[in-house]
């Protein structure tokens, strides 16, 4: 019995024995595999872990970690490197951005961080004038979208200044917005407020308006005649001297740009009424010595000459007339000069005159039509020359 038993226990001592080698083997193989494995610093999209890889290569561990690597994504060390113990992996995934320049769009996959970063790394071509959107200080994310309005010059008149200005405007109302230009009521632009623009546009305000001018003018007075039988003839008093009238004229004025375009009378007020000129025609008939050359005395002047000339009238406000006469008189500055027109191989420049019906005057003007034994009657006033029309005087050459 005892031998028995013995014999027992040192079978139960074997197979415990036997046993404990197996578990002991078991232990050793796993602590001899692990130990083969490489320590390894991961960062995933900024996310940094420390791992253990039977990994051979750096692709095969993000394959691993389920990461498919694009080409746009960066990667540090490449994908084909050996894996080592005490490496250091970085890996960011590329996102899309819609991107649009001009009239191109498309998606860019980045791993940029901001919008400037994003227009350097794609070597976007981008001037200073160019529209940005959003700010190049904005953070890439996935939805941001990008989108660059490239600037074009325009050329831009308003009023007379003239300048070349970049924009990115599409429209001109726009852009005449952006260059904080006001558009008055009456202003001209061209093209209109709606046409688009491009590059080769030119815009042009033309600065319009309206003001009322009030312009002073005198009122010629009538001159009438009237026979006098005591008077001799061919002599002339004058009985009531006359006296001009004063009109205010009211003209509505156009100016574009600051110039007068245009100008309309739309009212005439009378100031002051003019009063007529008498003056007695003699009509008595005495003999003369001469019929050639007569000398009447009328205070310091002397007739050296007298005769019958055709006559008409004129304004210095006529279209095309300067105003000024053929001696350098300037008749729109001197409305109350009296002045006629000569032919001066008749009547020489400068000779003072006296004219029936028009008074003492002086020769300082000329004019293609007036030729011959023809004078032309100075008026400050169209009315008073129409007045005057066309009619045969005496005119008397004073010395």
């Amino acid at each position: 019995m005892k031998k028995l038993f013995s014999e027992k226990v040192k079978k139960n001592k074997i197979v415990l024995s036997a046993t404990s080698l197996l578990v002991i083997g078991s232990g050793t193989a796993y602590g001899a595999y692990e130990a083969t494995k490489d320590t390894v610093s991961l960062t995933i999209d900024g996310k940094e872990e420390k791992i253990r890889t039977h990994a051979d290569t750096v692709n095969d561990l993000l394959t691993e970690r389920d990461v498919t690597v694009r080409e746009e994504d960066e990667l540090s060390p490449s994908k084909d490197e050996k894996i080592q113990d005490d490496m250091t992996i970085v890996y960011e995934a590329a996102i899309p951005i819609k991107v649009a320049v001009g009239g191109e769009r498309r998606t860019i996959w980045t791993t940029a961080d901001t919008v400037k970063e994003l227009i350097e790394q794609e070597d976007l071509e981008v001037t200073e004038h160019d529209k940005i959107n959003p700010a190049l200080d904005t953070t890439i994310q996935k939805e941001v979208s990008l989108t660059i309005d490239k600037a074009f010059e325009v050329a831009l008149n308003v009023g007379e200044e003239k300048q070349n200005v970049w924009t990115t405007s599409t429209t001109v109302a726009d852009f005449l917005k952006e260059q904080n230009i006001k558009v008055n009521e009456l202003d001209k632009v061209e093209p209109a407020l709606t046409d688009a623009l491009d590059g080769k546009s030119k815009v042009t305000v033309t600065r319009i308006e309206k003001v009322t001018d009030v312009v002073e003018e005198p009122i010629a007075f009538d001159v009438i005649e009237k026979e006098d039988k005591n008077i001799e003839k061919g002599k002339q008093e004058v009985i009531e001297s006359g006296k001009e009238g004063k009109q205010k004229k009211h003209y509505e004025v156009v100016l574009e740009n600051g110039k007068e375009v245009s100008r309309k009378l739309v009212k005439t007020e009378t100031v002051a009424e003019s009063k007529d000129r008498v003056v007695a025609l003699g009509t008595k008939v005495v003999q003369q010595a001469s019929t050639n050359t007569t000398t009447v005395s009328r205070g310091n002047d002397s007739v050296s000459n007298e005769f019958y000339v055709s006559s008409t009238a004129y304004t210095a406000n006529c279209n095309g007339c300067s105003g000024n006469t053929a001696t350098g008189l300037n008749l729109r500055a001197n409305p109350n000069a009296k002045v006629i027109a000569v032919d001066p191989s008749v009547i020489p420049l400068g000779t003072k005159v006296h004219v029936e019906g028009y008074g003492y005057a002086v020769a300082a003007d000329t004019g293609s039509a007036i030729k011959g034994n023809k004078i032309d009657v100075f008026f400050s006033s169209k009315s008073a020359a129409y007045r005057w029309g066309s009619k045969k005087v005496k005119i008397k050459i004073l010395k």
